[in-house]
């Protein structure tokens, strides 16, 4: 695992999306630098899910970026990922540390649980997922956590702490300087509009982890 893409802007893929304006978002955000994608699909069916993961591993590949499947260890497995992201119902940290090995990622939904987060870093994770820190179009039920979390977390587990939930580039600086390692971004980067403004929003991203 290289472990300096755990820092600076994490791009979630967005759902629905037509398989092929999916790989060109992707494409472009990492043109703007990003090298961590998480692939993140809820809603597609299994063999779309695979097709489209491999997809975004070949053009993580190319880039020298890292891939990560959301919620699915098996398809991370199958298809050789970099790592996987699991949420509170979506399985056993400390039996998909096993099943990786030691060298791939493994992250963990904490939303704003410091317990949860305990019982993570024991787990073996590799990094700690906290939200959302701002309200979220994503998940506007989810609670909104205060920002003060992330320092916490950093401080008390020594891992890189993830930011999601509504984060934008007007309040990234401030999520970073509260103690996020990695924001993981969905809409504010991949709504941009046009291919090039993705890839000009990474590189703003980017550049407030300089």
């Amino acid at each position: 695992m290289t472990m300096s893409a755990l820092r600076g802007l994490y791009a979630v893929t967005p759902e629905g999306l037509p398989p092929e304006r999916l790989s060109a978002l992707v494409s472009a955000a990492l043109a703007g630098g990003v090298r961590l994608v998480q692939y993140r699909s809820k809603e597609a069916s299994a063999d779309l899910r695979r097709s489209q993961a491999a997809a975004l591993l070949a053009l993580c590949r190319a880039s020298s970026a890292q891939l990560v499947i959301n919620d699915d260890l098996a398809l991370a497995l199958e298809l050789g990922a970099d790592g996987v992201h699991l949420g509170r119902d979506d399985g056993d940290p400390a039996a998909a540390r096993e099943a990786l090995g030691p060298k791939r990622i493994l992250g963990v939904s904490c939303y704003g649980d410091l317990a949860a987060a305990e019982a993570a870093a024991a787990a073996g994770a590799d990094y700690l997922a906290f939200g959302s820190v701002f309200a979220s179009g994503t998940k506007p039920q989810a609670p909104v956590i205060p920002l003060e979390l992330l320092g916490q977390a950093k401080r008390r587990f020594g891992l890189p702490v993830a930011a999601i939930g509504g984060i934008t580039l007007d309040n990234a600086a401030r999520t970073i300087a509260a103690g996020a390692d990695l924001l993981a971004v969905i809409a504010d980067l991949f709504d941009a509009g046009d291919i090039a403004a993705v890839s000009a929003r990474a590189r703003k991203y980017q550049k407030l982890f300089d």
